[in-house]
């Protein structure tokens, strides 16, 4: 995957640091996008889908830690560095904790600045690839039957074949029927890959559950 696959979003109040970030990023391969506020950024980031951000920590109107609190809140986080200031290392160590991958101090060399973004690119591609594999499972359950949706919950439940066929009220046989057929369907390669992709895919469907 290439650079420009993912868009660097850069949010800083200063005109002349977002041009010059610009400059360097889109000069290296990079796909980039400016904005001039914290707000504007967070006017259009629930529609980012590969992307990260450099933001710097200090700007009028929202400071970064803000920001990406927001975003984390809001479930619209990205790959994330702050840009800071000789001081301000204790809002760069807050930004870490709320989600930020790193943190530059100014002033910085390209080089800097440059394999820092090659992470985070590293670190959106990784996520867009992730939400693509959770997005087929999700797709696989829900060519489950309701049969088979109620043994996948027993499954990823931990429950043995004869407990799955008791609340169900079928045989132990019945049960390992039907676990081979979704298991099949999941394409999985084994209970633990099975319960593994579920997991990573999210919340099972619910109205089907066992009782």
């Amino acid at each position: 995957m290439s650079s420009a696959d993912t868009v660097v979003h850069i949010v800083d109040d200063e005109e002349a640091v977002r041009n010059s970030l610009a400059f360097l990023l889109t000069s290296s391969g990079f796909a980039v996008r400016v904005h001039e506020s914290a707000t504007a950024f967070l006017a259009v980031a629930p529609q980012i889908t590969n992307g990260c951000l450099i933001t710097d920590l200090r700007m009028p109107d929202m400071d970064g830690v803000e920001l990406l609190r927001k975003l984390r809140d809001s479930g619209a986080m990205l790959p994330a560095i702050v840009i800071t200031g000789h001081g301000d290392v204790h809002m760069a160590v807050e930004a870490m904790k709320t989600g930020a991958l790193d943190f530059i101090e100014k002033p910085f060399s390209d080089e800097v600045m440059i394999d820092s973004i090659r992470r985070a690119v590293d670190r959106a591609a990784e996520r867009r690839r992730g939400a693509a594999a959770a997005e087929q499972v999700r797709q696989r359950i829900g060519s489950l039957s309701e049969r088979e949706l109620q043994v996948l919950q027993g499954v990823v439940a931990g429950q043995a074949n004869k407990t799955i066929a008791f609340e169900l009220g079928i045989s132990p046989r019945t049960v390992e029927v039907y676990r081979a057929g979704l298991m099949n369907k999941m394409q999985a390669k084994s209970l633990a890959d099975l319960v593994r992709m579920v997991l990573d895919a999210g919340p099972l469907p619910t109205g089907s559950a066992l009782d």
